[in-house]
């Protein structure tokens, strides 16, 4: 898996979205400006969005994008797969041997495959990572983040904000850091 640039500006631009909504559209003109994204870049994204349907456009005077769900219902995971990220780390793992190693194969016999236990262990933790990651990909929503926003501006406000002390300054950013709760254990 790699989360490519494409995922991480989309999510960004969905939180952006969601926090100056208020039901009403946004222009990309406007999330462009607030996040610095180019324009160009956010109208390739956000139409995949629509086709995933996770955004509506709204056409005419005062036009944009707004969700299409409530907050609490659009997750991570249905903005990064309507983007086409590969947000799954095993999903290339096939046991074909790597290109430039020669492996003797019998006439008429199917292409050797890697059977060995380091292979079987490695895919067994890709596959368990994977199940990690898209429980909680599934499980964070928009409006879990919008929330944790709301939180973190709290504490920041609380602390003045703007820490002169290098400690501060890494407890604010390892509180901004921590947006939901370890999953748990997986067993291999």
């Amino acid at each position: 898996m790699r989360l490519t640039s494409k995922g991480r500006y989309a999510v960004r631009a969905m939180l952006d979205l969601t926090f100056n909504s208020n039901g009403n559209p946004v222009r990309l003109q406007e999330i462009s400006n607030r996040q610095a994204i180019s324009l160009h870049y956010l109208e390739q994204l956000f139409r995949k969005l629509r086709t995933g349907r996770v955004v509506k456009s709204v056409r005419g005077p005062g036009g944009g994008y707004v969700l299409a769900r409530s907050m609490d219902e659009i997750t991570v995971k249905d903005v990064l797969e309507s983007v086409g990220e590969n947000i799954n780390p095993a999903k290339d793992i096939s046991g074909n041997p790597s290109s430039g190693v020669d492996m003797k194969v019998e006439e008429g016999a199917a292409a050797p495959k890697v059977t060995t236990a380091e292979f079987s262990l490695t895919r067994n933790f890709f596959e368990n990572l994977g199940i990690l990651m898209q429980e909680y990909l599934s499980t964070t929503t928009l409006g879990d983040l919008q929330r944790k926003s709301r939180e973190i501006n709290t504490n920041a406000q609380e602390t003045n904000t703007i820490a002169a002390n290098p400690v501060e300054a890494a407890m604010n950013s390892e509180l901004a850091s921590s947006i939901r709760p370890t999953i748990g254990e997986v067993n291999q």
